[in-house]
């Protein structure tokens, strides 16, 4: 879906594919079909936006050969869809059984992040719309936290310098304008827009910048304002949002057995209490824990947040909650102002399959109708800040 900021100028808003399990070429289009035009068809909408996520074989085997890039074009235009970001986070097998940790790997220290990040970079050129400004594509923060050293630090200094120079080559190539956003996220070397500005500035910010999770943000116990803020004074600019929310816990000690019920074996489900830092350092240990289970077997000191994206449209029950607050005051931050602060929106709710039993979706039809209610949910939010949709002319054919 697009909407036109009072200001001028479109935003983009889909949803993220890495929800889906496909990692082959023939998967992602069986998807389509699946999932993405059924979302679509529920929205009444005549594009719909997809943040798609590709595995790190299929982007090389599309990078490679420019007949199936347009071939996948092909068939995303057939069906009413279109391309401007996508997912770069996980590298492949994110639906496995457990991923945990894995999904850090290969970090930015590596040459196939670089690779892999090029070859997406290269795909997304082909798979832009006509009249797209510019593509996007949202990474891991440099790392897991450990190991981390000098030695580390420099190696990801050096594949930033390469990637921003490949985005360039990509560029010239093409035409086509490629960012990439470090995203945030608890745990990792960089978790805080603190940390991003201590760590990041001094990146060729013309094509890098960050990718704006709107739970991360809430699981570091942010202010979105100083957030933007600070970012906007370390000169990175955000390039990507994810629309997000996480679960909060006022109180973890009476909403134990509550919580039990989230703990799952395929995700990290990063725990963070009111006292941690907020912005600027690395969270204090006596209010993180990596996992949920964890936090429950140390009892951290509450309230909590927990990095487990749950549906926008469907908070936990009580006595759980979710950040939607920090949602609404990150994108009132971004939106209500003379310009749109970040052109990219997609809704990244990756746990579907993995929500506590009660609330996951047992068929294909739920889970879209899932993704379309929480797409619905995103599209009015910003209706509501002054947005306008915009009514684009479909020129493929409906299937």
């Amino acid at each position: 879906m697009r909407l036109r900021h009072a200001g001028g100028g479109t935003v983009h808003l889909g949803y993220c594919t890495n929800v889906h399990p496909a990692e082959d070429l023939a998967g992602i289009i069986g998807q389509l079909d699946t999932y993405a035009l059924p979302v679509r068809e529920a929205l009444g909408s005549d594009r719909l936006g997809l943040g798609l996520w590709l595995a790190a074989p299929v982007a090389a085997e599309l990078a490679a050969d420019p007949a199936l890039r347009r071939r996948l074009r092909t068939e995303l235009d057939a069906r009413g869809l279109e391309v401007v970001t996508l997912n770069g986070f996980p590298y492949a097998a994110f639906q496995a059984p457990v991923v945990k940790k894995d999904v850090y790997h290969p970090d930015w220290t590596t040459e196939q992040r670089l690779t892999y990040t090029l070859d997406l970079a290269r795909v997304l050129a082909d798979l832009l719309p006509d009249d797209a400004v510019r593509g996007s594509i949202s990474t891991l923060p440099l790392a897991w936290r450990q190991p981390w050293d000098t030695d580390r630090a420099d190696a990801s200094r050096r594949r930033l310098d390469q990637l921003a120079a490949g985005l360039a080559a990509v560029q010239r190539d093409t035409g086509r304008e490629v960012r990439v956003g470090f995203e945030p996220e608890p745990g990792c070397v960089v978790e805080s827009t603190g940390q991003a500005a201590a760590l990041l500035s001094g990146m060729d910010t013309e094509r890098l910048g960050i990718c704006l999770d709107l739970a991360h943000l809430a699981c570091a116990w942010e202010d979105p304002v100083a957030a933007l803020d600070r970012l906007r004074a370390a000169g990175l600019p955000v390039v990507k949002v994810q629309v997000s929310a996480a679960v909060e816990a006022a109180d973890p000690v009476g909403g134990a057995e509550a919580l039990h019920r989230w703990v799952e074996p395929r995700f990290m489900h990063q725990t963070r209490g009111a006292g941690c830092a907020g912005g600027s350092d690395p969270a204090d240990e006596a209010y993180a824990a990596d996992d949920l289970d964890e936090a429950l077997d140390r009892a951290l000191p509450g309230p909590w947040r927990v990095h487990y994206h749950v549906p926008l449209h469907a908070p936990p029950e009580e006595p759980l909650g979710s950040t939607l607050p920090v949602l609404r005051a990150a994108l009132r931050a971004l939106y209500t102002g003379p310009t749109a602060g970040c052109d990219h929106l997609d809704v990244e709710t990756y746990t579907w399959g993995v929500l506590p039993a009660a609330r996951r979706p047992g068929t294909d039809a739920e889970l879209a109708g899932g993704i379309a209610a929480e797409l619905a949910f995103a599209r009015d939010e910003l209706v509501g800040l002054g947005l306008t949709p915009e009514s684009t002319v479909n020129t493929g054919v409906t299937r």
